[in-house]
């Protein structure tokens, strides 16, 4: 496949330079994207970065990522209003075994001659002092050049640190030590990116007389103009403990038609012809979510797993009330948990639950009221079938309390088709 060809198709490119076209199709191309380590996982902002290096991989090229264990030590003013906390390197060593975890979902480290390779920039950054970074770096880039690039320019009144200001010198660095010592001759990232790239490009030029090129992803922007990645809690996280493989799920599921005609195209592998027939069947029954389905499937397998996959989606029928009671069973106790988040829980002890003599005493008295009110309410909603316990139907008013445990402490109840209570039994 061509490289720049499947990109531009699936609506990932925002600007190159002149002549990278004509370099992919020459010869395997190495090419690299650098990945924050700020943090101990990646979120899904970073997936479009991911999924450029994976069809790199997939066009025959040589796929680099570059963990900043040395810029995150600097921290980029990109997009950023203020400057941020700088991490000790202890931290980053940590994020940064993360990370590359992470990246090794999706990439082939052991593919032979394109296999993808992982590199540090605080591997050659560690031994290099400052009189040295700046007469070999510093004099090849002039200063009118730096404070053209709009990531300067736009934090000039608010105030822009040195350390900040240095920012691209350091990564133009990177993809000079890259172009000499791995043969990389191509810096993908998002578009946010392009002076800082372009930057490297220029090193390049000055300091070797070389040609480099550069490539760019474009941000992503919901059509509701909320951002991207983000939700009322924050970001969502590939990291299953920070987000879970359910929440994950539902991110991708609950996208708009609008969306997720592109979400398809970004983050899955399928083909043209695929993703054309798909939405064919889409716009002919669009009730049914058939895009939002395939990609929050393709994608939560990809990240968390077939296993978590199958638990995200029990979870989800679930809610709304299509599941058996041996998919309630079969969820972990984290997924059960950050199913029913915010649901009225209220614990008992299990001399109660054993003590209760029915149902209805359980549902309203021992429980405080919180479930029913009155015995008298509880009854009729039973008569009625209108009450379940871990999703069996309740018929009898006057039947014992069922004492089978989920992960042997909750009983989940459903009062009509949308309340749920979890009573821990402890």
């Amino acid at each position: 496949m061509n490289f720049v060809e499947e990109l531009k198709w699936r609506g990932m490119i925002h600007d190159m330079t002149p002549g990278v076209e004509d370099q992919f199709g020459k010869e395997m191309t190495g090419a690299y994207i650098g990945f924050d380590p700020t943090a101990d996982s990646l979120h899904i902002g970073s997936l479009v970065q991911i999924m450029t290096l994976v069809h790199l991989q997939r066009c025959g090229h040589k796929p680099f990522a570059l963990v900043g264990g040395a810029t995150g030590m600097v921290g980029d003013p990109s997009g950023k209003s203020q400057e941020r906390n700088l991490l000790s390197e202890e931290v980053l060593k940590h994020n940064e075994g993360c990370v590359k975890k992470q990246l090794e979902q999706f990439l082939d480290f052991d593919c032979g001659e394109n296999s993808a390779e992982m590199v540090n920039n605080y591997d050659w950054f560690k031994d290099m002092n400052f009189l040295e970074f700046i007469r070999d770096v510093g004099k090849h880039i002039t200063i009118n050049y730096m404070m053209s690039k709009d990531s300067v320019k736009n934090r000039l009144d608010s105030g822009l640190s040195f350390t900040e200001f240095s920012y691209q010198l350091v990564q133009g660095y990177d993809f000079y030590w890259l172009y000499e010592n791995k043969n990389c001759k191509v810096q993908l990232g998002g578009s946010d990116q392009w002076g800082n790239i372009v930057t490297g490009t220029e090193l390049i030029r000055r300091k070797t007389g070389g040609e480099a090129w550069a490539v760019t992803t474009p941000l992503i922007k919901k059509a509701d103009g909320t951002k991207f990645g983000k939700t009322e809690e924050g970001n969502v996280w590939l990291d299953a403990k920070l987000t879970s493989p359910y929440k994950f799920y539902q991110y991708w599921i609950n996208s708009s038609d609008e969306d997720v005609k592109n979400y398809i195209r970004i983050f899955t592998l399928l083909s043209r012809e695929e993703i054309l027939e798909l939405e064919k069947q889409h716009d002919e029954a669009p009730h049914q979510r058939l895009l939002q389905k395939t990609v929050a499937e393709d994608i939560t397998k990809r990240v968390h797993g077939e296993q978590a996959l199958e638990m995200a989606i029990n979870a989800s029928q679930i809610l709304f009330g299509k599941s058996t009671r041996e998919q309630l069973i079969s969820l972990d106790e984290d997924t059960f948990l950050s199913v029913f988040e915010g649901v009225p829980q209220v614990q008992i002890s299990q001399e109660t639950l054993h003590n209760s003599q029915s149902v209805t005493d359980l549902l309203s008295g021992e429980t405080e009221g919180v479930i029913f009110g009155s015995k008298g309410e509880a009854r009729r909603l039973i008569q009625q079938g209108g009450v379940s316990i871990n999703r069996g139907k309740i018929n009898d008013p006057n039947q014992k309390p069922e004492t089978e445990l989920l992960k042997d402490k909750y009983l989940l109840v459903q009062k009509g088709k949308k309340n749920y209570f979890i009573i821990e039994v402890s």
